[in-house]
């Protein structure tokens, strides 16, 4: 008997056609409720809380009496356990922030060291001590940068440091819809940053409680010491997580090659050295014919892989990416040890619930979604090869297809992530990739392994030198590379639906079971005709008010050359420029910068003898924007100065023919655990002054 209408219906309801492929959905559904927090205005009060709790137990016991049968009421259920999951991870990393610009001497014990983005060793202290504030008030990490003249130490994790520092709150974005640090830091436990100009002494070095990272400073210093220059630096990267030696141009022509990722311990060195540990092993059993014939070897294999693994996580800092990339590896050695399939779509679901699960903010960072973007694309490509692909072929043609085949996949699968948070797009990161990625397979990580292995004899430089040469070849590949004409193309920044959508789409592509699949095309083409349309503000004001950037059709134009570097480098990365703030800057520092377009007119005002000046520009223009407060500006304009923007953050402007709309960073950010402050629109000056389409025009005054 043909089954009728209803029978069809509940059929659909029951997604009868997709029963064995739901497990993939389920980190999607999950990830679907935490990206919900994230992008909330408001953080919902203790009643919102316990309706969302509330809706999800009912979910829970509706599945339990039966309506496990119906996938959407889980679906369902997934969203909102995403969201309560979000807000429970937000509630218990809460920790004071320091909400005061602070100067004083810090002490603190050191748990991480790195370089910052102008190059200077910087430091993250815990337990710290800070003159005149009570311990309820203490943040509990600060991160700070040493400048000025240092060399009384050599920092070390787990000495005990004392400083003098200029402290201060981490900043929101730069730009409305930008990246926000505050959040980042919220989640990290960092309550101040800042930096010292002092030297940094030594107050205690006896701790004995952070042997690991001691651990893992002495191997990154004796890697550097048997390998010089880039080659060490780079060794000590890929084993113990520690860049601090990678020279910037290095690192740069990496980016430009698209290699930057065999810096990063993630997916593809976790995988390469507990792959390595495995084959290892397992050869080495192997060699005892009792043992490979009367016990389960491969089992046995994957346990002390998983040990490898898990050793190389602690050496190399345990930090976000090792873990993720971790766990990912050890659900694949889980399913050998269980005799299930290692590499499916399944594996890749249940790593990427646990981390879901354990670290929600995940979802919102770039390694997440690369990783995973390229984890399921394999999977998914290498699936379909299997089925539908030409059979035949020698081992080494299988290799070779092989190694191109995960490239070009890999590639295609991060771009879009890679260009939306870097801004850039390497043409050649496929050729690069070929040449480079084998090595790393066959040579560098193997290499490594043997160097751990003879480490405890004294012949560590043995597995040292054997990558070196290996490691030489990478970096010559990414300098070459990086120096062929139009290696990069800089991209503007998407619109903050673009990633979703895409995401969605192209999941929904994958997953789903069945010619309907191809809908998952709609929204990714959507994004990406959004991507192609995306405008960026007429005017950009930094949270200091020292640097304001004004769009024409060429570019943008800074204010000045110097200062405010960060949220210079990131607006111009944004408009898809060379970030290079001195070739945007079309002068000199000057005092009075005016950029006009047709009648509309934006004045800063800096310096000394501010007031006369700033008297003049309101009675002319429609906004002046001052470092310092003025009361009693006469004339029609709306005043900018460092009260505002301490309760907006960065301010955009954007010009229609309606007029201009000021836009606040908190405001787009909205009042979250980690932005107290957050502005509202009766806290902004209202711009009702028409705005006609005209070409920029700047202006100094000496």
């Amino acid at each position: 008997m043909a089954p009728g209408p209803t029978d069809r219906l509940w059929a659909v309801l029951r997604l009868d056609g997709q029963r064995g492929a739901l497990m993939p959905w389920v980190p999607v559904f999950l990830g679907v409720g935490v990206g919900i927090y994230f992008v909330l205005p408001v953080e919902p009060s203790v009643t919102g809380w316990a309706g969302l709790a509330g809706a999800l137990a009912l979910c829970l016991w509706i599945i339990w009496r039966g309506g496990w049968r119906f996938p959407w009421l889980a679906a369902v259920a997934l969203v909102l356990a995403g969201l309560c999951l979000a807000g429970l991870r937000s509630a218990t990393v809460a920790a004071p922030v320091l909400d005061w610009r602070y100067y004083g001497p810090v002490q603190g014990r050191i748990v991480e060291i790195d370089r910052s983005a102008s190059d200077k060793p910087r430091l993250t202290l815990d337990r710290i001590v800070l003159e005149r504030v009570a311990p309820a008030d203490t943040p509990r990490r600060v991160r700070v940068s040493l400048h000025g003249q240092q060399g009384w130490i050599d920092p070390r994790p787990g000495q005990v440091l004392l400083v003098t520092a200029h402290l201060g709150p981490p900043q929101g974005p730069v730009e409305p819809g930008g990246f926000d640090f505050q959040r980042m830091a919220w989640f990290e436990g960092l309550g101040a940053v800042g930096y010292a100009r002092t030297p940094a002494l030594l107050w205690d070095d006896t701790a004995r409680d952070r042997p690991v990272g001691r651990l893992r400073h002495a191997i990154a210093e004796h890697v550097r010491a048997v390998l010089s220059g880039a080659r060490g630096a780079f060794a000590a990267t890929i084993t113990t997580g520690d860049r601090a030696a990678i020279p910037p141009e290095t690192l740069e022509a990496l980016r430009k090659a698209n290699l930057a990722h065999l810096l990063a311990i993630s997916g593809l060195h976790m995988g390469l050295m507990t792959g390595v540990a495995f084959s290892a092993i397992r050869a080495l059993l192997a060699a005892v014919p009792g043992l490979a014939l009367r016990r389960p070897i491969k089992k046995y294999a994957a346990v002390g892989a998983l040990a490898v693994g898990a050793f190389y996580l602690a050496l190399s800092g345990g930090n976000v990416a090792t873990q993720r990339a971790f766990v990912l590896a050890a659900v694949m050695l889980l399913a050998v040890c269980l005799d299930r399939r290692a590499i499916t779509l399944g594996a890749v679901a249940v790593a990427a619930t646990i981390i879901l699960v354990l670290r929600p903010e995940a979802l919102t960072r770039p390694g997440f979604q690369m990783s995973f973007a390229a984890t399921t694309a394999l999977v998914a490509a290498f699936r379909a090869w299997r089925d539908h692909g030409p059979s035949g072929g020698g081992r080494w043609v299988k290799a070779a297809v092989a190694v191109v085949l995960s490239s070009g996949v890999a590639g295609l699968a991060t771009a879009p992530y890679a260009a939306s948070h870097f801004n850039m797009v390497p043409h050649y990161g496929l050729v690069a990739n070929v040449l480079t990625v084998p090595l790393m397979g066959a040579v560098v990580m193997p290499a490594a392994l043997l160097a751990g292995v003879l480490a405890p004899f004294g012949l560590s430089w043995v597995g040292l030198e054997v990558m070196a040469p290996a490691i030489g070849w990478i970096l010559w590949v990414a300098q070459t590379v990086s120096d062929w004409p139009h290696a990069v193309s800089r991209v503007i920044a998407p619109p903050g639906a673009v990633l979703p959508l895409l995401s969605l789409g192209m999941l929904f592509l994958v997953l789903w079971q069945g010619r309907a699949r191809f809908a998952g095309l709609v929204p990714a083409v959507a994004a990406m005709i959004l991507w192609t349309g995306a405008e960026r503000p007429d005017f950009l004001i930094a949270p200091t008010g020292g640097l304001i950037g004004a769009w024409q059709e060429d570019g943008r134009i800074l204010s000045k050359p110097r200062g405010d570097g960060f949220a210079a480098r990131t607006w111009l990365e944004n408009d898809g420029m060379v970030p290079d703030q001195e070739a945007a800057a079309l002068w000199d520092a000057s005092d009075t910068v005016t950029f006009r377009r047709a009648d509309f007119a934006v004045t800063q005002i800096m310096g000394r003898d501010a007031p006369p000046r700033a008297r003049a520009a309101c009675a002319r223009d429609d906004v002046v924007v001052l470092r310092r407060a003025i009361p009693g500006l006469p004339g029609r304009c709306r005043v900018i100065d460092e009260d505002l923007l301490r309760r907006t953050g960065a301010l955009a402007i954007w010009l229609d023919a309606g007029g201009a709309q000021l836009v606040a960073a908190r405001h787009v950010t909205g009042r979250r655990p980690w932005n107290r402050g957050g502005a509202w629109l009766e806290d902004l000056p209202e711009l009702g002054r028409p705005a006609h389409e005209g070409s920029l025009q700047a202006q100094i005054t000496p």
